[in-house]
């Protein structure tokens, strides 16, 4: 097929890579555009631009689709469809209205549950047990437009990471079987019940609350790994948990408030349960087991953490 390509993050490579492989004309891939990043603030490229240059697909990086000028260069491709994932830009109506076959989206959970931003992280936060990939036909609502696929997964035990890594590869494939044969995958409508929406993750969100439970407080954990990372201070230093295991989930620790160790391995007290550091990241320092970081950095027992 006629294809053009619109996505910007590593989750959208696969798919885009997978559209290739599988022999698609793929005929502009757009993406957002080069962003400064690191200390430095050097522009760089998304993950998609990236790829799409080291295999020689033309990319464009316009910095909106609301334009007459936009629209018509878009319209001019002549798609058969376009296939997007986790582009960062809303589409307009006659974008959507462009392609013969419209505009087809991977979707990283099981519409209508978590529509919007941050679909995996709330699936984790919410202790769902098992999310997936929606492949969906566009309209302009907020992720409304009928299924033509849907695919689940487990989340047990994964991480944000894992589970995005996990879903990319999935939508890649998913996409690809749709568009083999678009007539066998005919868009149904979502369903009235059970519709949630998934916010913008906020750096504020990561700072952790031992005053919840230690399940949800794993949780937390694994939602923001990688990113933004999980954290308390001590002494004015940030320590990111990167993973841990809840301890006594059931249990409020005699004598022991919210936030405080209860041993020399930094376990710690929720409300109720705790959680035993697995794995932990000093500002600046590379992650470790947390028995390495305490080999260097104690950490003794009753040590309260905000």
């Amino acid at each position: 097929m006629r294809i053009a390509f619109m996505g910007t993050p590593p989750f959208a490579v696969p798919t885009l890579a997978a559209l290739h492989a599988a022999g698609h004309e793929i005929v502009a891939v757009y993406t957002q555009p080069p962003r400064p990043a690191q200390r430095g603030k050097k522009l760089q490229q998304s993950a998609v631009h990236q790829w799409a240059e080291a295999h020689g697909l033309p990319v464009r990086t316009p910095k909106s689709l609301r334009s007459e000028e936009a629209q018509a260069d878009f319209a001019a491709l002549d798609l058969d469809v376009a296939v997007v994932a986790a582009y960062g830009l809303i589409l307009p109506q006659a974008i959507l209205d462009a392609p013969r076959a419209g505009c087809l989206n991977v979707h990283g959970s099981i519409l209508p549950r978590w529509r919007g931003a941050a679909p995996v992280q709330r699936a984790i936060l919410a202790g769902d047990t098992e999310t997936g990939v929606t492949i969906m036909q566009m309209d302009a609502g907020l992720d409304t437009g009928g299924m033509r696929l849907v695919e689940a997964t487990p989340t047990r035990g994964k991480t944000a990471g894992m589970l995005t890594d996990e879903l990319a590869a999935m939508g890649a494939a998913m996409m690809v079987r749709v568009l083999g044969d678009l007539d066998a995958f005919a868009p149904a409508a979502q369903p009235d019940d059970g519709v949630t929406y998934a916010a913008k993750i906020d750096k504020s969100e990561a700072r952790l609350d031992f005053l919840v439970s230690a399940v949800q407080t794993e949780r937390q954990i694994r939602a923001f790994n990688p990113m933004p990372g999980a954290f308390f201070e001590l002494d004015g230093e940030r320590y990111k948990i990167l993973a841990a295991e809840v301890v006594h989930p059931a249990e409020t620790i005699a004598g022991a408030a919210p936030g405080t160790t209860l041993d020399d391995a930094l376990t710690i007290a929720c409300n109720p349960g705790a959680i035993r550091t697995t794995r932990v990241q000093r500002a600046g320092k590379p992650a470790m087991d947390a028995a390495e970081l305490l080999r260097g950095r104690a950490i003794p027992k009753a040590t309260r953490l905000t």
